[in-house]
């Protein structure tokens, strides 16, 4: 079962390494996909979460309770998955039973209303009981995750920290059957072509023996197993750790799912021993200006310097300085592994939150700096209004995309400067209105 909280891309500067998104993301991200059919390629933009459009979102549901046309549907469905090579046997399985859900559509249109900011999405993910019980798990998987790590070079406490966030550890996996979620899914018509290929990678799952089709079970969307694959991405990254022929990330024995997190994470470049990233204390006056990575010994001879002892952070390979608040919140210097993490699901406050639990799992400390609780943010309308107004005003906005970056950012700073307020850079309810007066 995914968890009940949704990520916010965090509305903040990324500096060196392209812009951070701004606002609260309604759903996380998952990649345009192969071709129905096709045998599954590794891509370098794969990832794991389904992408979703504004638009998309604010789309009105329309959900028909009659069945009769959905079972229309179904019936061409599985004579095109019989012509791509799925047995009839398969096929007839895997739909027997397999109705029109109508909860599944109505998760899939009300998600946009599940917001937080990046404090308020930490203290979930990284709260006290999810680091305790991710140090039990550890504990008590230790010698699989020790073998994990040892044949992709990927922390154990990374592995963990994933199955914590996906699905608390194993307990919330999800009860929905899949074939029927992407079924549903697929006739609805709002994402009909992702949700087809994943339907007949659902097939393909099912017709390799790997599990029977009414113990795939998983989240509203396909997510599937411990560690949260969707259907496509498990063709292509799920191993069998066990040897038993399987990859099976259903079952009560999370070795298969944690392996294939693991592999999935190694195929796309993750460094042992490297950091994801580092809290950092930046110097007075410093300015977020687009810098390119740097070493952390050039940082430092900058003042930028780590949060735990003052000193210059070690030089794990090039990083760039993370402000997910602005000026006045946690800074990080995040590291290549930072962007590993978030081909699991590309958004900024999923790979802090991996990163930090990760590292509490571990026995390090929490966030030392304090978050700008205070700070009322904008809905993506009101970002355009800001970015519109700013630029009218003669202000360096490039683009009027809702999209706070280091260029918005720095055209906020500017006019809260000429306007004698502080510049404190946030896309706030109070700089828009003050907008609005001038």
């Amino acid at each position: 079962m995914r968890m009940r909280f949704f990520l916010p891309a965090v509305a903040g500067l990324f500096l060196g390494v392209g812009v951070a998104a701004a606002g609260p993301v309604e759903q996380s991200l998952r990649p345009e996909l192969r071709p129905f059919g096709a045998d599954p390629q590794v891509s370098d933009h794969t990832s794991l979460r389904p992408s979703a459009r504004p638009a998309d979102l604010s789309t009105d549901p329309v959900v028909s309770t009659k069945n009769a046309a959905f079972q229309r549907w179904v019936d061409q469905y599985k004579a095109r998955a019989r012509s791509r090579g799925i047995s009839a046997s398969v096929v007839n399985q895997a739909f027997r039973g397999v109705r029109y859900n109508a909860d599944v559509i109505a998760k899939d249109r009300n998600q946009a209303e599940f917001k937080k900011q990046i404090w308020d999405y930490l203290d979930n993910a990284v709260s006290s009981d999810r680091v305790e019980k991710g140090q039990r798990a550890l504990r008590a998987n230790r010698r699989t995750l020790d073998r994990i790590e040892q044949v992709y070079g990927v922390e154990k406490e990374v592995v963990t920290a994933v199955w914590g966030l996906e699905t608390y550890y194993g307990e919330k996996r999800g009860t929905l059957d899949v074939i029927e979620a992407m079924a549903t899914l697929a006739f609805d018509g709002r994402r009909g072509a992702f949700f087809e290929k994943q339907l007949f990678a659902a097939l393909q799952i099912l017709q390799s023996g790997d599990v029977a089709p009414r113990s795939m079970q998983g989240s509203w969307a396909g997510a599937m197993g411990h560690t949260q694959f969707i259907p496509t991405s498990y063709l292509a990254y799920a191993v069998d750790f066990t040897g038993d022929g399987k990859r099976d990330i259903w079952s009560n024995n999370p070795a298969d799912a944690l392996a294939s997190t693991a592999a999935y994470l190694k195929r796309f470049g993750w460094k042992k021993g490297q950091p994801w990233g580092v809290e950092v204390r930046l110097p007075q006056g410093f300015t977020p200006t687009g810098d390119t990575r740097r070493m952390p010994s050039d940082w430092a001879a900058r003042g930028v310097v780590a949060m735990s002892n003052g000193r210059a952070v070690p030089d794990y390979g090039a990083a760039a300085i993370l402000l997910p608040a602005g000026t006045r919140g946690a800074a990080f210097m995040v590291f290549d592994n930072f962007n590993v993490i978030k081909r699991y699901n590309n958004a900024d406050a999923y790979a802090i939150g991996v990163g930090h639990l990760a590292d509490r799992i571990a026995g390090g400390p929490p966030i030392q700096a304090e978050w700008p609780r205070g700070y009322k943010p904008l809905n993506f309308d009101q970002r355009k209004e800001l970015q519109t107004r700013l630029k009218r005003k003669g202000y360096g906005v490039e683009k009027i995309d809702g999209i706070v970056g280091p260029n918005t950012v720095a055209a906020i700073r500017a006019f809260q400067q000429s306007a004698g307020v502080e510049p404190d850079g946030y896309p706030s309810q109070a700089v828009l209105q003050l907008l609005r007066s001038r």
